[in-house]
């Protein structure tokens, strides 16, 4: 059952969802919306194209679209595989990486990407809201750059108690979003308590990293 926001900061239970994990539509991205749904595992979606027309309002603006499957596809830190290509490559420190260096220039690249590969909508009023998140300590990002010291790939995402949920990654040279993601395994590594990257969706390029379906249950022992 899908339910139809209002202007309270609320969210009906995302159990009573659909299959693919939508179980609202509408609401805003208010900071405090925001936090709200990552600390329950939502996470917001807007569609690229209109060929749905009930996901679009009168004005043409789509809804946003929370989702939240119950089955989550998820990487443990410390279960992060590397392909012997990409342990190469890593070897050879032909990358320079960092966090929180660049974030805005992180974001940007992966909504240009989202758009060339007929993607799920990110821009305007969703950038800005990751960027005030970003600006709160909630959302970070992790850049890779290359021996011209111009960023390559990367990745961005909200990290919320022991969860991070990851939002989308880029490459402009071939392994670099792969990079990323394996610093950001290392780094939450370090933390005195176990952590999990929510990935959101399956994807063979996470999957062959290490993703595996946890249940919802599950994650949210994490968070």
């Amino acid at each position: 059952m899908i339910v139809r926001l209002d202007n309270e900061l609320w969210f009906p239970d995302p159990r009573r969802g659909e299959e693919d994990g939508l179980f609202a539509v509408g609401g805003d991205l208010s900071v405090q919306r925001l936090i709200l749904a990552y600390q329950h595992g939502i996470f917001p979606w807007f569609p690229f194209k209109a060929e749905d027309a009930y996901l679009f309002t009168e004005d043409g603006k789509s809804e946003i679209l929370w989702y939240c499957p119950m089955q989550r596809f998820v990487i443990f830190p410390k279960e992060i595989h590397q392909s012997h290509s990409l342990r190469t490559v890593l070897n050879k420190h032909k990358y320079r990486v960092s966090f929180d260096a660049a974030f805005d220039d992180v974001i940007d690249n992966c909504s240009k990407l989202r758009v060339e590969c007929q993607g799920a909508w990110l821009g305007g009023e969703l950038l800005e809201a990751y960027k005030k998140l970003h600006q709160l300590n909630y959302a970070h990002s992790v850049e890779v750059w290359n021996e011209d010291d111009k960023l390559c790939g990367g990745l961005y995402g909200v990290m919320v108690k022991s969860v991070f949920c990851g939002e989308s990654m880029f490459s402009l040279e071939p392994g670099t979003s792969k990079i990323a993601l394996v610093y950001l395994s290392k780094l939450l590594q370090e933390f005195d308590t176990p952590t999990i990257i929510d990935c959101q969706f399956s994807t063979p390029h996470l999957k062959s990293m290490g993703g595996r379906y946890i249940s919802y249950d599950v994650y949210m022992e994490f968070n």
